[in-house]
């Protein structure tokens, strides 16, 4: 019953709400930029999480504008709960599959999928679904569980975060697709775009320790994806990160994809129902700090219903 008022009540109201911000098309146009036309921003709804992609890739001008052939591709889903798909903690693995799918037909050389797992890596591989869906695409997967992996990186403009360390398959690849699922965060509120980035890091128990929002923040101004896949096609409303049961969850079908985290950050804020994306602490001042964008009625947002 309760599930049910949710989807009534949050998930159609949700993008109806977004949509007030989103609807918008058309105004940046820089120099040096994707060929005129290219949103900042697609917002796909109302599809499976495959097909969702499919045409979100699409308007956002296809995998080949991200992944030229003999290129080395690092995917980083949520995978950080050994739970199953129904409980939308990690990223769906429909989508994972789909995205390493098109990565290899733009002609990639090897496609890695990993995480820095807080349950037990295998355990959360296998459980997640993610596993398997990788094996099945043709990619391959790596473990984010050894301080070994990890090299010591700077970062020049952090306020609080100055160095952390950074999983070796990240400072490697040619390119970075990040695809975080959007849910409920008992600690930062949200978990999207660059919360999902706490999960390239070994020392990340420190940033919870040294002001959250903060350490977020200033590590999107060093670590820029080249693609941003918001997974909301199931979303967690309550008791995240990890979830008690599937009634914490609605079915929105939504999907959000941006080359920049900030604004990817922003539209999924407003598509889980709050007014404005200020109210993410890390998503403020990411954007006070020029990270990226979250200005959403001055973007370009191609929005699709299929």
């Amino acid at each position: 019953m309760q599930r049910r008022r949710f989807l009534t009540a949050l998930g159609a109201g949700a993008w109806a709400g977004a949509g007030l911000a989103l609807g918008g098309y058309g105004r940046r146009s820089c120099a040096g930029e994707p060929p005129a036309g290219t949103p900042d921003l697609v917002a796909v709804r109302n599809g499976e999480p495959d097909v969702l992609f499919d045409r979100g890739i699409e308007a956002l001008g296809g995998m080949g504008r991200f992944v030229k052939k003999g290129q080395k591709v690092v995917v980083k889903p949520n995978i950080g709960w050994n739970v199953s798909p129904e409980r939308a903690a990690n990223t769906h693995p429909r989508l994972v599959r789909r995205i390493v799918e098109h990565c290899l037909q733009a002609g990639a050389k090897e496609v890695y999928v990993f995480d820095h797992t807080c349950d037990a890596w295998r355990d959360s591989y296998r459980t997640s679904g993610i596993e398997q869906a990788v094996k099945d695409a043709g990619g391959k997967l790596a473990p984010g569980n050894s301080e070994s992996y990890f090299q010591t990186v700077a970062i020049p403009n952090g306020r609080r975060l100055r160095r952390t360390r950074e999983h070796e398959l990240v400072l490697e690849a040619d390119v970075f697709i990040n695809v975080p699922v959007l849910k409920s965060h008992g600690g930062a509120r949200l978990s999207v775009a660059m919360k999902n980035l706490m999960g390239v890091v070994w020392d990340r128990g420190e940033w919870h320790s040294n002001d959250l929002h903060q350490c977020i923040a200033d590590f999107a101004t060093y670590r820029k994806p080249d693609l941003n896949v918001v997974d909301a096609w199931n979303v967690m409303l309550r008791h995240g990160p990890r979830g008690v049961s599937a009634a914490d969850v609605v079915n929105m079908r939504s999907q959000l994809l941006s080359t920049d985290l900030v604004t990817a950050d922003a539209a999924a804020a407003r598509l889980f129902g709050l007014k404005q994306p200020e109210e993410v602490g890390y998503i403020r001042i990411a954007g006070e700090m020029g990270a990226g964008r979250m200005d959403l009625e001055n973007l370009a947002i191609r929005r699709i219903v299929l």
